[in-house]
């Protein structure tokens, strides 16, 4: 342990506490970029201690799996708990990976000290360290044709983990050993949580903290058919707060804690208690809802989408969504990106207009979409307002008629996750018009949207009410066009009545069209309770 000054032993200490001071003493030793790069952020003390607690055993003994352990809190105040809430328990059987060889001597220093503290108990623990890449050692059993028990690993109990956060190329090894599960450029989280869940005993326990991203979204679609296959889910805690969980480390962004049990066979009407609190302050005093499974994700349906609710708010919204039985694909709308990639097309866009030979088009960009306004021209450098009409730019524009613009990406700390505007096709003379790579457009194919069909459009995805649909699901600052494809719309004559309520109100503002949505769904939903 060359280079490393032991850190002492507090009285009668906790072992998560013990190694939360170790942690601290490493994150001290590297910098920022060395844990971002490691994907590396040590849970606080207060969240390993409350997912501790999800574990239920009463078995003499247990094997127990840390997949990405760092200084082994979460290990540490899992057992902690275990040993408070399980009287028989007489032996563990521990293994960890850790492959940041810096770290190593800090996770062997608390796990020793885990192991002194459960003798003074009379409770043996056997512990391994493995240093190789957890996923490439494992990620075989991902396959049908991979074969877990070849190795000489024995099923675990529970697996315990805050694994890494960070998105791997396509061509990374690890993404390449875990296709059965991810595809475009996956987090390697979710690649940590589909192969634990593998290595469970059947009514094995799983409890991780990740980011919340895979709920929803194309590049998880694969890895929420295969974990929530075998994974019935028990406990979800949700943190509102992007900042609070991991504050010490400066990460912003939206945590979730799933606890779930390996089972041959899931139950969708299994009972799942969904916990929120905005952060560690309010840890300690959650929210909780009760839904059984299917009401969180159908499993049957397409993209298993898993919805998590948080208040009764959002399980009366989530409701009147599900009595609606339209979407854009049944009244022959389709949602697609913008086709024009800047630097690829740079050659073609223009910043000021031209009079004389060269023909232009409108080019919309991110920043030119509002709520319920589109504010075209609005210079920015690099972002130029034109695009040029030729034979071999057509390919990248679009016909000049009626349509919805939707951001594809919102800021983080946007007060709305959907921001659409309407276009209308007597906005500019000209046969085509230009819609850059970061803004979807909503248009029917084979026709054209009416004026009210737009406004309408543009107000259910700006309100309030939708807004907090999506927040429900989809943790992401992206609107993915697939999610917008299945969601759930009312019927298209209401879609149209909402679009004349706005158009006769000679109103366009966002708090018009919020109200006047507002008060169509506080009727609707009266009549369906």
């Amino acid at each position: 342990m060359a280079g490393k000054k032991p850190i002492e032993i507090n009285t009668n200490e906790l072992p998560s506490h013990y190694a939360d001071r170790l942690g601290v003493s490493y994150a001290k030793s590297v910098n920022q970029e060395h844990k971002k790069t490691n994907g590396q952020f040590f849970t606080p003390v207060e969240i390993a201690g409350l997912m501790g607690t999800f574990a239920e055993s009463d078995e003499s003994s247990l094997r127990i799996l840390d997949p990405g352990c760092g200084t082994a809190i979460l290990t540490c105040a899992l057992i902690e708990s275990l040993v408070e809430s399980n009287k028989n328990l007489k032996e563990i059987d521990l293994t960890v990976y850790e492959t940041d060889k810096a770290l190593i001597p800090y996770t062997k220093e608390s796990i020793d000290y885990l192991k002194s503290w459960l003798k003074e108990k009379n409770i043996a623990l056997n512990s391994s360290i493995h240093t190789n890449d957890f996923i490439l050692e494992n990620a075989d059993c991902l396959t049908d044709n991979g074969n877990l028990f070849s190795k000489t690993i024995d099923p675990f109990d529970i697996i315990v983990s805050n694994p890494p956060y960070f998105k791997l190329p396509i061509d990374d090894k690890r993404a390449i050993a875990a296709k059965a599960v991810v595809n475009g450029h996956p987090n390697i989280y979710a690649i940590f949580m589909a192969i634990s869940a593998r290595l469970l005993k059947e009514n094995g326990q799983l409890i991780f903290i990740t980011p919340r991203s895979y709920a929803s979204g194309s590049y998880f679609k694969l890895f929420r058919e295969y974990f929530f296959k075998i994974i019935e889910i028990d406990k979800v805690h949700l943190f509102v707060s992007r900042k609070d969980t991991f504050n010490r480390d400066k990460v912003l962004q939206e945590t979730v804690i799933i606890k779930g049990t390996r089972r041959e066979k899931t139950n969708p009407k299994h009972k799942v208690d969904i916990y929120s609190s905005h952060g560690l302050k309010d840890i300690d005093s959650p929210i909780v809802k009760s839904f059984v499974q299917k009401e969180l994700i159908d499993l049957n349906s397409n993209e298993k989408i898993l919805y998590l609710p948080t208040s009764d708010s959002d399980e009366a919204i989530l409701n009147i969504f599900k009595n609606w039985n339209g979407n854009l694909n049944k009244y022959n709308i389709q949602i697609s990106t913008g086709p024009i990639v800047a630097f690829r097309s740079k050659d073609y866009i223009h910043d000021t207009f031209q009079n004389g030979k060269v023909f232009l088009a409108p080019l919309f960009w991110l920043h030119n979409v509002k709520q319920m306004a589109l504010e075209w021209p609005i210079p920015k450098p690099d972002k130029g307002q034109y695009v040029r009409i030729q034979d071999e730019s057509k390919s990248i524009l679009i016909p000049n008629k009626n349509y919805v613009l939707l951001r594809r990406f919102s800021a983080k700390d946007d007060k709305s996750r959907l921001v659409a505007a309407p276009y209308f096709c007597n906005f500019i003379e000209s046969e085509y018009i230009g819609v850059e790579n970061k803004v979807n457009y909503i248009y029917r194919p084979k026709g054209h949207l009416e004026r009210n069909e737009v406004v309408g459009l543009c107000a259910l995805l700006n309100s309030i009410l939708f807004d907090s649909y999506f927040r429900i699901f989809n943790g992401n600052v992206n609107v993915s066009a697939t999610e917008l494809r299945e969601i759930s719309l009312p019927s298209l004559e209401i879609i149209k009545e909402i679009g004349n309520n706005i158009i006769l109100s000679n109103d366009f503002t966002v708090d018009n069209a919020n109200k006047i949505v507002s008060e169509q769904f506080e009727f609707l939903s009266t009549i369906h309770e």
